[in-house]
């Protein structure tokens, strides 16, 4: 916890603009009255670039709905103003999710204004640029693990696939379930990711193409235990139509589809899992206990490798690369007033 601090007049955003079919992205100067009511006022020092914002900085359907915007669902800080005695002025907190960065001002500005039931105290072990290399994408991938070891999912079961394994969430994901000790196969069509997945701890290197293709088999080769799916579509499915007896998949991500065209045999006939994992609207006791694990026993290695740091005038070109899947690990951005 750091000591009583003050709030300037102005801070930077990277704003979303969007008029009609047109959308543009600028670096703004905003002020407090630009912020919306809140219980905490946080000085950001760090935020993450996610699938998600970019969306909502090209102005996509079904993220945001009124612009000019700032988009950022993670933020990691310093509470500045404190209504709640809980978290006063001074304490370090995470912000992820709810309606950051989607309805309400994100971490892509230089200061938040939240409900104090959105943020998390940092927690021991986490510095807040770890927490924000972590970010949505390692609450995502922790609460993925958490539902595979509470569906009874263990080292030695066989091996865990991790689909779209070069993007933030599933290049996560194969360091947080090698670190556990599992057999982690990775599945990624980014032939520039795979000798950072072996890094993370990949026995090997799934080509993206082995899963992705459509097949009308009802039941596929009994291969994996389980594993954590990003992308959807007929990858999930085949996934599904490929485990073995009582295995689990955690699904978080939906970049391939939205649809799963399959029929009931791996659940029926297999007595497979099918595990959602919701991080958005995740309850706070959960939240907790994932980010306090994630600090802790489950904390990766090799954070920093799979991480790339840019300023507020860089997020632009970042935004179109992630949007076109250039993007490989975690793209971390560092407002001026962060302090490692």
């Amino acid at each position: 916890m750091r000591g009583q601090e003050t709030s300037p007049e102005t801070f930077r955003a990277f704003r979303a603009f969007k008029e009609g079919e047109r959308s543009w992205t600028e670096v703004v100067e905003l002020g407090e009255n630009d912020l919306p009511d809140g219980d905490l006022t946080v000085r950001v020092h760090y935020s993450s670039l996610n699938y998600k914002d970019a969306l909502s900085a090209r102005g996509r359907p079904g993220v945001t709905r009124h612009y000019p915007h700032t988009p950022g669902i993670d933020a990691a800080g310093v509470v500045i103003e404190s209504s709640d005695p809980a978290l006063p002025a001074g304490s370090e907190v995470i912000v992820t999710s709810y309606e950051l960065g989607v309805d309400l001002p994100g971490g892509f500005g230089e200061r938040i204004r939240v409900p104090a039931a959105w943020a998390v105290p940092l927690p021991n072990g986490l510095t807040l640029r770890e927490a924000m290399i972590l970010g949505t994408a390692g609450l995502t991938a922790g609460l993925a693990l958490d539902a595979l070891e509470r569906n009874g999912v263990v080292p030695g079961d066989g091996p865990l696939v991790v689909t779209g394994a070069s993007g933030g969430v599933g290049s996560l994901a194969v360091a947080l379930l090698a670190g556990r000790g599992h057999e982690v196969v990775a599945s990624s069509g980014t032939r520039e990711a795979h000798e950072l997945l072996l890094r993370l701890g990949a026995s090997r290197v799934l080509d993206r193409g082995e899963l992705g293709e459509s097949n009308e088999r009802p039941l596929l080769k009994s291969t994996y235990a389980g594993g954590i799916d990003t992308v959807g579509g007929a990858t999930l499915v085949n996934l599904l139509k490929s485990l073995r007896y009582r295995g689990a998949v955690a699904a978080c991500g939906l970049v391939q589809s939205p649809d799963l065209r399959m029929n009931v045999f791996p659940f029926i006939l297999r007595g497979n899992s099918l595990l959602g994992i919701d991080s958005a609207n995740c309850q706070m006791p959960m939240r907790r206990e994932v980010w306090t694990r994630l600090a802790g026993e489950w904390k990766p290695a090799h954070l920093e490798e799979l991480t790339r740091e840019i300023g507020l005038g860089e997020l632009d070109d970042a935004v179109d690369a992630i949007l076109a899947g250039r993007t490989i690990g975690r793209v971390l951005v560092r407002h001026r007033d962060a302090v490692d």
